[in-house]
């Protein structure tokens, strides 16, 4: 943060503000402004430049705003999360809320041994491996979203009919090579090469969607049984920082996913989450449908 900053920060403080408007109301009552003013003013500027550059002051002012910044963030990943979940159809919702209450309820298994051994040792599952396991189920709720969104795109769009607009226009264009070269027909050949590229690329387009489609299919199984292992591990190893490194294992193995799901903004309609992940374990209020009861 720049200096300019916290010296705002320290002028605008509460107790700083009050002081100063009384200082100054007492200095233009006093029957001697010329004299007071100027010593007031003289007095909050020291006051200001040394609180400003104080190290534990600038360290306050950074928590604040950092805090803050989680608390944005936080918002709008609950909200991105509370949309996905509007948006998915009932079985893949069923299938993301399946894995999220066995977590929570291994969860509960960690939380009885806890109890039972009663000598205050952490164990597996305890907030930092929930973060972890709130990222990875975060990713795998995206997943489900991405395949979902794909599935539609690929049902509005029909190849077939695309391959028959390209030869159409392909046809055009060789029939006008036939023509005299006069303006007319260069502005008709440019206008049909760009119908040309735009087809192409729709039809490239799809063919992209359909593998990604595929691809994600695989990716979601694959990181639905790392989630229900790294859970199950969570309960049985007593090694917190062995599970959070499990999960960063499992999370950085995603990120070439993770572009993948970038690239398919088109058709998901999800922009690039730079948020902080929301809290989904660690409110422990999961929602339960009635066909998972």
């Amino acid at each position: 943060m720049r200096l300019g900053e916290y010296f705002k920060s320290a002028f605008l403080g509460r107790w700083n503000l009050l002081a100063l408007f009384g200082a100054t109301g007492f200095a233009a009552l006093s029957g001697y402004p010329e004299v007071f003013l100027p010593l007031v003013a003289a007095g909050e500027i020291l006051y200001v430049g040394m609180l400003g550059a104080h190290p534990r002051f600038q360290t306050a002012v950074d928590s604040q705003a950092a805090a803050a910044t989680r608390g944005d963030g936080q918002q709008s990943s609950n909200q991105a999360l509370q949309q996905i979940l509007a948006a998915l159809p009932r079985p893949l919702l069923v299938r993301y809320e399946r894995l999220q209450i066995r977590c929570l309820e291994l969860r509960k298994i960690a939380g009885d041994l806890k109890r039972t051994r009663g000598d205050g040792t952490d164990l597996p599952l305890d907030n930092l491996q929930l973060e972890g396991l709130d990222k990875l189920l975060w990713i795998f709720i995206r997943l489900l979203f991405t395949h979902h969104s794909l599935g539609q795109f690929l049902q509005r769009t029909d190849p077939a009919r695309m391959e028959d607009e390209i030869q159409q226009v392909e046809a055009r264009l060789k029939g006008l090579s036939n023509q005299a070269d006069s303006p007319h027909v260069q502005k008709m050949r440019r206008t049909l090469e760009d119908h040309l590229e735009t087809s192409k690329g729709r039809l490239e387009n799809y063919k992209k969607a359909e593998a990604n489609q595929e691809l994600v299919a695989l990716e979601i199984d694959r990181l639905e049984n790392k989630i229900s292992t790294l859970a199950e591990l969570a309960v049985n190893r007593q090694e917190p920082d062995f599970i959070a490194g499990q999960v960063d294992q499992v999370a950085g193995s995603m990120l070439e996913m993770e572009k993948t799901m970038t690239e398919l903004e088109f058709a998901t309609g999800l922009p690039t989450l730079e948020t902080d992940v929301p809290e989904i374990l660690q409110r422990n209020d999961s929602r339960r449908l009635k066909s998972t009861r």
